[in-house]
């Protein structure tokens, strides 16, 4: 079943939770609904639901209006981020409860009910707690039981807010892939709300990327990493260096040692204007400054100030020279693999130069 959303928005009091949002989401594909809290991806989650309504626009699912239908009627499976299944029910129960809350003359036996919840706790392999309280499970196998109860009314559409925030870094990981394995099993049109970029670019066909009430960029996880539509896409995917300057023939120039981002996409027209280059931290090439009066010129004097060695990365943190080339506050950050690390180890304290090697320039 495809999902369209047509300028939809909402409001709560003063606060614009959604503002004028339109989204086509195809029959069959997985979309991430990312951003930071407060963004209205869970409004927009709970709106397509039927549980909140919206205050304009509308909600379509295979080009019929299910703006005003009873959240009952959209065959719609919602997972919720603290599971909330029924303690005093045992898992099959969990499951088995969508069904017996059918109505008669479309409620299943009690034969057909007993073979689905089988069949559904197979396939989040969970079949032999059947008969164990959500108390007794772990906080992955309590999730994975609300996905199995979600799927029991055979939903045409499967939304997820938030399914693995409360679970640790390890089984968040664990369940994402599961559930990536899963959606391609079923290829049931699905939409989960999410704050972590790792996760929604990890499990999603297509990321879209929401701030202040409305989306950003919609795109594939490598289109929206690669090509970020805006400042806000940019920093929110991943660590970021900001670096300041002015743009002029083709490039902006950072600070007074003239380094330098290409940006050919600024015509004329932008040159002498401020800008700001965004730079990933592996797209910083650094060496050692043996002399602090040695010229640098296309470089960026810096000094060290830690070092995190800590897994397959680690981490530098420096202070450029001319503290004008980052907003107030902010410094530099280098990742470097283990073996460029051991070819040139630093310490604290240490000069460096810097020198970006890509990156992508927006004016100020």
């Amino acid at each position: 079943m495809s999902i369209s959303i047509d300028h939809v928005s909402k409001q709560f009091g003063s606060f614009q939770a959604l503002d004028d949002v339109s989204l086509e989401i195809a029959s069959g594909e997985l979309v991430a609904l990312l951003g930071p809290s407060g963004c209205g991806k869970t409004t927009l989650l709970r709106i397509i639901a039927g549980l909140e309504s919206a205050d304009a626009g509308s909600i379509y699912f295979s080009g019929v209006d299910a703006t005003g239908v009873h959240p009952r009627e959209r065959n719609v499976g919602f997972v919720f981020q603290h599971y909330a299944l029924f303690r005093h029910m045992t898992v099959f129960d969990n499951v088995a409860f969508g069904l017996r809350m059918r109505p008669r003359a479309s409620r299943p036996s009690d034969a057909q009910i007993k073979d689905k919840v089988h069949q559904l706790l197979d396939l989040v392999q969970l079949d032999w707690l059947g008969d164990r309280y959500p108390a007794q499970l772990s906080g992955g196998q309590r999730q994975r039981i609300a996905l199995a109860r979600a799927l029991a009314v055979e939903p045409q559409v499967l939304l997820l807010d938030e399914p693995f925030g409360a679970l640790d870094a390890k089984v968040r990981k664990e369940l994402r892939r599961w559930l990536r394995r899963l959606h391609d099993e079923l290829h049931v049109s699905s939409v989960f709300v999410t704050h972590d970029q790792e996760e929604a670019l990890e499990v999603s066909d297509r990321v879209v990327l929401m701030n202040r009430g409305r989306i950003e960029q919609v795109g594939t996880p490598q289109a929206v990493w690669e090509q970020p539509a805006s400042p806000f896409v940019f920093s929110f995917l991943g660590q970021v260096n900001r670096l300041q300057g002015h743009i002029e023939d083709g490039s902006l120039r950072i600070g007074q040692g003239h380094a330098r981002v290409a940006c050919p996409e600024w015509n004329q027209a932008a040159r002498q204007q401020a800008g700001y280059a965004f730079v990933r931290p592996y797209e910083l090439e650094l060496r050692l400054l043996v002399a602090p009066d040695a010229d640098a010129a296309g470089w960026i004097k810096g000094q060290v100030l830690r070092v995190l060695a800590a897994g397959p990365l680690v981490r530098l943190e420096i202070a450029p020279q001319d503290a004008a080339i980052v907003p107030q506050g902010e410094v530099l950050e280098v990742h470097l693999g283990l073996q460029e690390y051991a070819a040139k180890p630093l310490r604290d304290a240490d000069l460096v130069l810097l020198r970006p090697r890509g990156g992508r320039v927006f004016l100020a």
